[in-house]
C-alpha cells in the first residue's frame, strides 16, 4: 500500500540491517481517526499483508495528525444500525481488524497520541506496547451511547484488573495518561515531543533480540491468553524444542559465548 495521497491507511515499510519496520497509520486525521466500516477493513488488510513479510521485524501503529490516535468507531455508521444483524456484521469487522493486529507474528506498538476512545482503545490494546504521549487521553465511553463495551476491551482485565475494568467501562469517564500508566494500561508515558524518540528507543532496542526468538515468544505469548496454567507450561516446552528447528539458538549463543571469552581475555 503506498504511503502518500488519501489511502485510508498509510503504510511505510523502513528496510534496515535487522530487517523491516513497518509503520502504520490511521488516515483520517478530519474525523479525529474514527474508525468507519471501509477503514477497518483496509486496517485488517494492511495487517493481514505485513503478516505475510518473513522480513518484518516490528509493526508501529498510529494516527494521523496530533489530535487523535483513534477517536472510536464511526458513529455516524453506528447511528444508521437499524438491527441486530447489522450490528453483528459491524462490530464483527472491528473485531477481524483486532485480531489481525493480535495474529501479527511480530511486536506491535501502539504510539497513542491525542484521544484513544472506544475502538481506539480497543485496538491499542490488541497492540503488544503502548507508548503515549503525556497528552492522550482515554476512555470506553460506549454505555453513554447506549451500547456496551466489548470485543478486544475483553483484553482490559489482563492490564488493568478486573476492578478498575468495570469501572473505566461502568462510568464511561474520560482519563489521562498519569492514569493509564499508574494502571498499566500503558506501558511508557512521555512528553509528546519525545514520543517518536522513545518509540524508536524501544524499536532499537528489540532489534537487538533474535528474531525468531521474538516471533516464537509472540505466538507463545498468545497462547498463554488462551490456555489455563499447566497447558501454558507445556506450550513453552514446545516453543523451546520449535526454536531450535533453525540454527539461530546455536548461532546467537556461540556469539554470546565468543563475547563472553574476549571480555576476559581483555580482563586478564
Amino acid at each position: 500500500m503506498d504511503s502518500a495521497g488519501d489511502h485510508p491507511i498509510l503504510l511505510r515499510r523502513d528496510a534496515r540491517p535487522q530487517g523491516t519496520v513497518a509503520y502504520v497509520t490511521v488516515n483520517n486525521p478530519h474525523k479525529l481517526n474514527a474508525m468507519s466500516g471501509a477503514l477497518i477493513d483496509a486496517l485488517a488488510g494492511v495487517f493481514r499483508e505485513l503478516g505475510a513479510d518473513a522480513q518484518l521485524r516490528a509493526v508501529v501503529l498510529t494516527g494521523a495528525g496530533a489530535k487523535s490516535f483513534i477517536a472510536g468507531a464511526d458513529i455516524n455508521e453506528m447511528a444508521a444500525i437499524k438491527d441486530a444483524a447489522a450490528a453483528t456484521a459491524f462490530i464483527t469487522r472491528l473485531h477481524r481488524a483486532c485480531d489481525a493486529i493480535r495474529d501479527c507474528p511480530v511486536p506491535v506498538v501502539a504510539r497513542v497520541q491525542g484521544y484513544a476512545f472506544g475502538a481506539g482503545l480497543e485496538i491499542a490494546a490488541a497492540c503488544d506496547v503502548r507508548i503515549a504521549a503525556d497528552t492522550a487521553s482515554f476512555g470506553m465511553q460506549e454505555v453513554k451511547l447506549g451500547i456496551p463495551s466489548v470485543i478486544e476491551v475483553a483484553l482490559l482485565p489482563t492490564l488493568v484488573g478486573f476492578g478498575r475494568a468495570r469501572e473505566i467501562m461502568y462510568l464511561g469517564e474520560t482519563f489521562g495518561s498519569t492514569d493509564a500508566l499508574a494502571w498499566g494500561l500503558v506501558e511508557h508515558v512521555v512528553p509528546a515531543a519525545a514520543l517518536d524518540a522513545k518509540v524508536e528507543d524501544w524499536i532499537a532496542k528489540l532489534l537487538t533480540s533474535a528474531p525468531g526468538a521474538v516471533r516464537l515468544q509472540k505466538q507463545l505469548m498468545r497462547q498463554w491468553e488462551d490456555l489455563p496454567l499447566t497447558a501454558a507450561i507445556e506450550a513453552g516446552i514446545g516453543a523451546f524444542a520449535a526454536a531450535y528447528g533453525s540454527n539461530e539458538p546455536r548461532a546467537t549463543m556461540a556469539k554470546f559465548l565468543a563475547a563472553r571469552r574476549a571480555r576476559k581475555k581483555g580482563a586478564s
